[in-house]
């Protein structure tokens, strides 16, 4: 029975610390690792503020679902403002 509740205790802990580290924050990665991340994972939820994050893809890729298509956007990162895409829907303004 101890050894069950140790075994239950450390798979507690692994489950916090990986949660923890689960959302990589923008904010403290250089705009090249963001983009490498994403890039590495076709997709990835990432952290951009206090209490903001996204998902966020290749610009080539399959990762968005139908109609929506990657579209560039701009992320804190720690050296500045980083374009990556997100998954939108794309917007037709035809003149007239």
């Amino acid at each position: 029975m101890k050894s069950l509740s140790i075994i239950l205790a450390a798979g507690t802990i692994l489950w916090a610390t990986s949660a923890a580290h689960a959302r990589p924050d923008t904010r403290a990665m250089s705009c090249a690792e963001a983009q490498a991340l994403i890039q590495s994972r076709h997709a990835a939820v990432l952290t951009t503020g206090p209490n903001t994050y996204d998902r966020f893809v290749r610009q080539f890729g399959n990762e968005c679902d139908w109609p929506e298509v990657p579209m560039s956007v701009a992320v804190p990162t720690r050296d500045g403002p980083c374009r990556v895409y997100r998954c939108e829907e794309p917007v037709f303004d035809f003149p007239g």
